[in-house]
């Protein structure tokens, strides 16, 4: 069975006949004759009683003229989805993400759902190297990468900067400060988390310590950042960095301040060349965001 058979099929029943719906389809009638009659063969069915004064539907007809013409309405709507899709008003946006800062990600989604509010946004939380992989593969359209500069495969744009914190004792004399430098820090034992934890962030801080010509000692274990924050609090004097989440944490004889530098980028890792609709109406909301 062929769409424009039902098409055919449905004009002949609406116009009466085969020599009007030829004209209406702007095809010569007996082509609407020949593909009609190669239905009627195939449902195994009469769709028009015929005579030399008048065409008619048969009962069949009858019964199947609405069927055929829910599926002709299923067609026009599949394609008009369709050219919603490549205009980015509609669609699903398979995107990658990451925690916060605050709701940031909330703001950027809301702004997506004011320019496309048809656009259906899956977010997935996914390890970096499989965040990585999944746009590589077309499993996700696009997802966001802390501190990682460079994807082989794939093109990261820049969507925003935070800046990062040093969590040091309260009661040293580097806490007074309303800011610190990293070679403030050059004595003080540095708790950092193993690099296989996250690469690109024990990259952007062992890079930042180089650049800045020191070599802090290496501290006790960093853990989980609770209990080093805490423990930083009540041991030996030390410090870790972090970068914000969900809002500055507040712990007992802890101080927190900014550090000048370096400051975190964080990357849209989407596939090479031009981005589809929904990711280009995704990247406009972060730039309103950010």
């Amino acid at each position: 069975m062929e769409l424009r058979q039902l098409e055919y099929f449905v004009a002949v029943a609406e116009e009466g006949g085969f020599g009007v719906a030829a004209e209406r389809i702007g095809i010569v009638q007996s082509a609407v004759s020949q593909q009609v009659r190669r239905l009627e063969r195939e449902l195994g069915v009469r769709l028009f009683d015929r005579t030399t004064r008048r065409v008619q539907l048969s009962g069949a007809g009858e019964r199947l003229l609405p069927e055929a013409r829910a599926v002709l309405a299923a067609l026009h709507r599949t394609r008009q989805v369709a050219a919603d899709v490549r205009a980015g008003v509609d669609g699903v946006l398979r995107l990658g993400t990451v925690h916060g800062p605050g709701d940031r990600i909330y703001r950027v989604l809301s702004e997506l759902a004011a320019v496309a509010p048809r656009v259906q946004v899956r977010p997935r939380r996914l390890a970096l190297s499989d965040r990585l992989s999944a746009v590589r593969s077309g499993e996700l359209d696009a997802a966001l990468i802390r501190a990682l500069s460079d994807a082989p495969g794939l093109e990261l744009l820049p969507v925003w900067t935070d800046p990062l914190y040093v969590a040091l004792p309260a009661g040293h004399p580097l806490a007074q400060r309303p800011a610190l430098d990293l070679a403030d820090l050059a004595d003080l034992p540095l708790r950092l988390a193993p690099r296989e934890d996250n690469p690109p962030f024990h990259d952007l801080i062992t890079s930042a310590c180089r650049t800045a010509g020191i070599a802090p000692p290496l501290g006790p274990p960093f853990t989980t950042f609770q209990e080093t924050l805490t423990d930083i609090g009540v041991g030996d004097p030390s410090w870790t960095v972090f970068y914000e989440v969900a809002g500055l944490p507040e712990i007992p004889r802890v101080t927190v301040r900014r550090l000048t530098s370096p400051t975190m980028t964080t990357y849209l890792a989407v596939p090479p060349g031009p981005p589809v609709p929904a990711v280009r109406h995704l990247l406009e909301g972060l730039i309103r965001v950010t």
